[in-house]
């Protein structure tokens, strides 16, 4: 592995129950699986596996090949390597995924990021980005009817100051979301972008090479 000047933030033991794992957390986690099956893949790369719950789903559930990659050695990812440098051949996978991954790294890296994702994709990149900013969520249930359910941010300019894992986060100065889609789509086609109601923190994009 070349290398990249990225290395490992977090210790496995970060990722606890009811700490690092709190609701809103499962919430993404659904829209992780969701999202990833959409794309009908028959492969899967996963870079940064985490708590291995797309993982456990894919390879628990159904027939896709999946294949991890994390910077970090002591999550026992299939290969130990960098999203800077991912160490397969070009269209190796069906689908690439990358849920809160890239902010981990300088927004200066974040298009070479995003190249190797597309490199190494046959088709579809789905990803999610830390989105900041004080929501505001009303949800109306009326017996017998749907629920309504209407959430949006407050615009608060707050200038983003790196804590030890998150160079930027999309909502912050300099980082609006549509500097985050100009990027993006000198890669891909956005298929698909939400931020879920019942996490206004992940921002997920569904996204096809160009």
């Amino acid at each position: 592995m070349a290398d990249t000047g990225f290395t490992k933030q977090v210790d496995k033991g970060a990722y606890q129950f009811g700490k690092y794992t709190d609701f809103n957390r499962w919430s993404s986690y659904f829209y992780q699986i969701e999202q990833v099956l959409k794309t009908k893949p028959k492969s899967v790369l996963e870079i940064g596996e985490g708590e291995g719950v797309l993982r456990d789903y894919l390879r628990n559930n159904t027939d896709t090949t999946y294949t991890s990659l994390d910077i970090a050695d002591d999550l026992k990812a299939d290969t130990v390597g960098s999203v800077l440098d991912i160490p397969f051949g070009n269209e190796s996978f069906g689908t690439v995924c990358a849920f809160e991954v890239l902010e981990h790294l300088p927004f200066e890296e974040f298009e070479k990021a995003l190249g190797e994702l597309s490199r190494v994709s046959r088709r579809s990149v789905v990803l999610s980005l830390p989105h900041f900013g004080p929501p505001v969520k009303f949800l109306f249930k009326i017996p017998f009817l749907p629920e309504i359910k209407i959430a949006f941010k407050i615009p608060y300019p707050k200038k983003h100051i790196f804590d030890g894992q998150h160079y930027w986060e999309i909502g912050k100065v300099g980082y609006p979301p549509k500097r985050i889609r100009k990027s993006l789509e000198k890669y891909f086609t956005i298929k698909d972008e939400f931020v879920p109601f019942q996490n206004q923190y992940h921002h997920f994009y569904l996204l096809e090479k160009i």
